[in-house]
């Protein structure tokens, strides 16, 4: 095994007029390393029913890769070997992925928090029929996108009709007891800017959604405003638009110190479709995996080591912005 340390084989190529995001790192005295992990976190693949604009891992309906039945099963395994505080699954719509149902039936015993993340749309489709009713029993917590409260700019993200869609999916969700006082039914809305600029006050754009939407009959518990990270499709549209170079400037400019402690990739660790761990999912866009090389699930048998170094690129000032991505 090389001795080189991982961040400096695994360096995102950068382009941009900043500097590498190690360096910032070492210019101010900051480690980025592993903490206890607390959270698995486990995407199912690229598939979706959207061509989201800022989607970091071009999930689209074409996109052949899903997880499969025996890597699901290496999922279960660990989950069961190794406990966790949360299981977080996520996709593309993994509301869409083959076996799903079956993946968060065996899921739901092994973690007090078990979260289903949607595009909301998605689980109107023939594939999810009976998903939402599902997640009800076994107390999913859900995690949705919803972009914005006006259609203009939720369907320049989404597509037409995206808005009026994702609605009726809140009333639905809403009338099983998603986000109503003292249900146990957690539902958590997740905003992302329309463009290259980062999101706005997290409370006060938390109070004017639950305006909105209380007055259409829709309750939810939390919202979350996070930046969007330049990669995949949201990277190509920064490209086409002449935004990439200012973009990463704002990231850098907007460098926030007192964020790296609180970074989700040192309490959780991610696993892709096809059963290769990474620190987060934006990593599995980038393609840095976990560790010093590729390493599969099955192959570890407890939690990621406390101290280990974490695998960085430059979509990281993404996470360091402002208020940062925790």
């Amino acid at each position: 095994m090389s001795s080189i340390p991982p961040n400096a084989c695994r360096r995102e190529p950068t382009a941009e007029p900043v500097p590498s995001f190690d360096e910032t790192l070492e210019h101010r005295s900051l480690r980025l390393v592993r903490a206890k992990t607390r959270t698995l976190q486990v995407n199912v693949g690229y598939l979706c029913d959207l061509l989201c604009r800022h989607c970091h891992l071009e999930a689209g309906p074409q996109r052949p890769e899903v997880m499969s039945g025996e890597t699901m099963d290496a999922v279960v395994a660990y989950a069961s070997r190794v406990r966790f505080e949360t299981i977080d699954v996520t996709g593309g719509a993994p509301e869409l992925v083959p076996g799903i149902r079956s993946l968060l039936a065996r899921l739901a015993p092994l973690t007090p928090r078990l979260i289903l993340r949607t595009n909301l749309v998605a689980l109107r489709e023939e594939a999810a029929s009976g998903l939402m009713e599902s997640c009800r029993e076994w107390g999913v917590a859900l995690v949705a996108s919803f972009p914005s409260t006006h259609a203009s700019q939720s369907d320049a993200l989404r597509g037409a009709g995206f808005l009026e869609k994702s609605i009726e999916v809140l009333r639905d969700l809403h009338g099983l007891g998603y986000g109503s006082p003292g249900s146990g039914l957690t539902l958590d809305l997740v905003v992302n800017p329309a463009g290259a600029f980062l999101p706005g006050n997290q409370d006060q754009a938390e109070k004017r959604f639950k305006e909105h939407l209380g007055r259409q009959g829709i309750q939810f518990n939390r919202l979350y405003s996070f930046a969007n990270a330049p990669l995949g499709r949201f990277r190509s549209w920064l490209e086409r638009s002449g935004n990439l170079e200012p973009y990463f400037k704002l990231l850098f400019d907007r460098f926030n110190p007192a964020t790296i402690e609180g970074l989700m990739c040192r309490s959780l660790i991610s696993v892709s479709w096809d059963g290769t761990l990474y620190d987060c999912d934006f990593n599995i866009a980038a393609g840095l995996p976990h560790g010093s090389g590729k390493r599969h699930v099955s192959s570890l048998q407890g939690y990621p080591a406390e101290g280990a170094p974490i695998a960085t690129g430059n979509h990281c000032y993404a996470c360091t912005a402002g208020a940062g991505f925790t």
